[in-house]
């Protein structure tokens, strides 16, 4: 019997975390993009004024492209520092909550501009957070290329996902 892989415990709580920020927006974003498609039922939703259209969906593509920009920037930071690997582990889960929180709120943003404005750009703006939420999804192979790990650390990184007999 081999001894418990300590980035194991904390992987499953990334993953877990991240999976509920992916999964709670998109019943919203579903509700909005049907209500708007079907025509056959009928809310009342508040109306705003046109200026907040722009507004929302601009805010909703700055969010995109600074969850990039951001998540770049700290796993730079994580891999200028020769921490252990459970602290870069650590640190990469931070950049990913991060990360994840922003795609979160992009999600409800673009379900309320829909819901809202009936705008086709929140429907796309919502299919490109999804592209970010796939593309950017902690795996180890991607923990292991962002980290730049190598040897030992990419060894242990690997048996993440290796089931226990």
């Amino acid at each position: 019997m081999s001894a418990e892989n300590p980035l194991k415990k904390e992987f499953r709580k990334l993953e877990r975390n991240v999976l509920i920020l992916t999964a709670v927006p998109l019943p919203f974003f579903s509700f909005s993009y049907l209500y708007t498609t079907g025509g056959t039922m009928q809310l009342a939703i508040p109306s705003l004024p046109p200026i907040f259209s722009p507004l929302l969906l601009w805010t909703a593509i700055g969010l995109l492209l600074l969850q990039t920009i951001q998540f770049r920037k700290e796993i730079r930071a994580i891999n200028a520092q020769p921490n252990p690997i459970m602290e870069k582990f650590k640190a990469y889960a931070v950049a990913s909550h991060k990360r994840f929180y922003i795609l979160f709120a992009v999600g409800f943003l673009s379900a309320a501009g829909l819901l809202i404005y009936e705008m086709p750009g929140f429907t796309i703006t919502y299919a490109v957070c999804l592209v970010f939420v796939s593309l950017g999804k902690p795996t180890p192979d991607r923990i292991i290329r962002g980290l730049r790990l190598k040897g030992e650390e990419k060894d242990l990184v690997y048996e993440i996902n290796r089931r226990d007999p």
